[in-house]
């Protein structure tokens, strides 16, 4: 696991606001070279994780840095984008994805595929870093309505409170 002074603030604020119990499904789209789930598998004692990305180059570097965690099978990584993404059943307590862009530009069949794989009672969590001046809230209304139009229900949007930290969007089934 790295030191939280080497992790970017955008990735352990958004790992800090999932509040994992330990017990969770999780689903990370878009994990990128798996420092979020590195992060988060650490805290897992029965629940488990699945990470996406659409760059295989992505889950291969993910995969070297979570190997303990592939390996404790607490960790399954998949290549592939969220939109062809499948899994056998619904079952993610939380999903999440930081800076993808996929929801606040094309973000109907994202959505669709979250809300089949979501449990009724999931959370979606979307964390963005703060882009200088107010381009954010161009952002998080173009998010906001699209998590609408997806059949989804905006709980809150968190604000950025200091530099690096992400603005989150934290969303359920409507």
């Amino acid at each position: 696991m790295q030191v939280a002074g080497t992790t970017p603030a955008r990735i352990t604020g958004t790992v800090k606001r999932l509040r994992l119990k330990g017990d969770e499904t999780v689903l990370e789209v878009g994990c990128g070279r798996g420092v979020a789930a590195d992060l988060l598998c650490g805290g897992l004692t029965t629940g488990r994780m699945l990470a996406i990305d659409r760059s295989s180059t992505a889950i291969d570097a993910a995969a070297r840095r979570c190997q303990p965690h592939l390996a404790s099978q607490r960790l399954q990584l998949v290549h592939t984008d969220l939109e062809h993404f499948s899994t056998p059943e619904q079952g993610f307590a939380i999903a999440f994805a930081i800076n993808v862009n996929l929801f606040w530009l094309k973000a109907a069949a994202g959505l669709d595929v979250l809300r089949r794989t979501l449990l009724p009672t999931g959370r979606l969590f979307l964390a963005y870093e703060a882009p200088p001046g107010q381009a954010y809230r161009k952002i998080m209304q173009a998010v906001s309505a699209n998590l609408t139009a997806g059949g989804f229900e905006v709980e809150a949007i968190e604000e950025a409170q200091s530099d690096g930290q992400p603005l989150i969007v934290r969303a359920r089934l409507a």
